[in-house]
């Protein structure tokens, strides 16, 4: 926590809130927090590390309960404090729960182990935080009383043991609290996690700060300087003394009405932020071409655009490479002349397609695409959100990969600006964006020589023109 750089307060109708107590510059971190409890998704297991949450090849397996994996001995030292009572509770029930019920109980082991209280970097116990559990409805009810009926045979009888109602709060706690924690890349979700500062920081659709994922410091040979998993907040641009800090819980890219629903289904209250209250940017989601298609035809086609998007998940999931190409060229020869470029629909076809296209090495056309994809994201994303950089840096790297190295370079320094803002300059994707940008910036500049070079060759044939094009393109 960073001393003296902001405070809590009473926010009126969103309860409690943070607010800066001085002039906050763009990208400056405002505070750092270790997990108080995290875990790997169990269709993950074997994947991703359980300590530092990196996604890696070759895993060391925990030879007790075969089921927590790790990058190395350094990862599994430190992380065996969390695990090794769960470690007992999977060998004991035969098998691991799954991640709500693990991410229970390392949170009550940490509980008891700290005695509800809570530390010097915490600004509020865990126990403090809400659970929203009176506000759930009757089929979330019923799968609370599942999972804590499930916990329950998870729980090791050598611990304390609590009531069912207590274990209630604690999954009421994970279900309005809880983050998704993303692996190294950004690219995919890889766990969940309980950050008690983190959870005082209110919602707004157009925030001032952006959380980032830390894995820590994965080179240390020991695990007495292995750097924690952590979150870090970071101020998006410059922030007044007094205001309040604010993060996003949903991706801005949905209608205003659509994030309210999440919004109140998930964290259960109504968003009144000025980009939902003035419906900011819908009309620009919802846009049709230039051709001002009928009303009819614009409903068939976001009709078959939201089934096919449900088919393309679903063969994306299967690994079905061809079948996704296939149903997104397709969606998007329907979409032509009816849908604008910002639509939704559109954007989320289009932010596929690279994907796959990429995976099949046909770049050109995943580089048209993608930035197509930029195009539109650039126009309603905040100019320093994360998931732009992140469509940048794809659309850099299609470019690259196509041969059209001066964009892709452009593109990529474009990224790295962002992400050196929402992430820092140690993280991973930072790293792989400067490697990139230095990649791309040399290979310009040989290319740029060559073309002085070939500019003073005698072209005394057509042969030997085409011999330099063809040396230029290996470059």
């Amino acid at each position: 926590m960073t001393a003296g750089i902001m405070e809590l307060f009473d926010a009126g109708k969103k309860g409690r809130g943070l607010r800066a107590k001085k002039e906050i510059n763009t990208g400056e971190v405002l505070f750092a927090e270790p997990s108080y409890a995290a875990v790997v998704f169990n269709s993950l297991a074997s994947q991703v590390c359980h300590s530092c949450f990196r996604r890696q090849a070759n895993l060391h397996r925990c030879a007790q309960c075969r089921f927590a994996h790790y990058c190395d001995r350094t990862c599994q030292t430190a992380c065996w404090e969390d695990h090794k009572q769960e470690c007992a509770a999977i060998r004991k029930l035969g098998t691991a729960p799954n991640e709500n019920i693990r991410l229970a109980g390392r949170l009550l082991w940490r509980r008891n182990k700290d005695q509800g209280l809570a530390s010097d970097s915490q600004l509020v116990a865990v126990d403090q935080l809400q659970d929203h559990i009176k506000d759930l409805p009757e089929d979330e009810l019923k799968k609370l009383a599942t999972d804590v009926k499930n916990f329950l045979r998870y729980w090791s009888c050598g611990t304390k043991q609590h009531p069912a109602e207590y274990i209630s709060h604690i999954f009421g706690l994970i279900k309005s609290n809880g983050l998704t924690l993303p692996d190294q890349r950004g690219l995919q979700s890889a766990g969940l996690g309980l950050f008690p500062n983190l959870s005082l920081i209110n919602h707004d659709c157009w925030p001032n700060c952006t959380v980032a994922l830390n894995h820590g410091n994965q080179s240390a040979v020991s695990s007495t300087l292995h750097s924690p998993l952590r979150i870090e907040l970071r101020a998006l641009g410059k922030i007044s003394e007094g205001e309040e800090l604010t993060i996003s819980y949903v991706d801005f890219l949905n209608l205003s009405a659509d994030r309210q629903k999440q919004l109140k289904e998930r964290f259960h209250f109504d968003c009144s932020c000025d980009h939902c209250s003035q419906h900011i940017s819908d009309d620009l989601m919802a846009a049709t071409a230039e051709g001002k298609p009928s009303a009819d035809v614009v409903k068939e086609v976001t009709a078959v655009s939201k089934e096919t998007l449900e088919k393309v998940e679903k063969a994306r999931k299967d690994g079905d490479h061809s079948q996704v190409l296939k149903l997104c060229q397709e969606c998007l020869e329907k979409q032509e002349n009816v849908l604008a470029d910002t639509h939704l629909y559109k954007l989320r076809v289009l932010s596929v397609l690279p994907e796959v296209l990429s995976y099949l090495r046909r770049f050109a056309e995943a580089a048209e695409y993608a930035g197509k994809m930029v195009e539109g994201y650039t126009k309603l994303y905040h100019p320093n959100n994360a998931q732009l950089g992140l469509a940048l840096m794809r659309a850099g790297v299609a470019h690259w990969h196509a041969g059209l190295v001066e964009v892709g370079h452009k593109m990529i320094c474009k990224a790295y600006r962002i992400m050196m803002v929402t992430h820092g300059p140690n993280h991973s994707i930072t790293k792989d964006l400067e490697s990139m940008r230095s990649q791309t910036e040399v290979e310009l500049k040989v290319l740029k020589e060559n073309v002085l070079v070939m500019k003073n060759l005698p072209m005394t044939s057509s042969n030997s023109a085409d011999e330099n094009m063809d040396f230029l393109r290996k470059q």
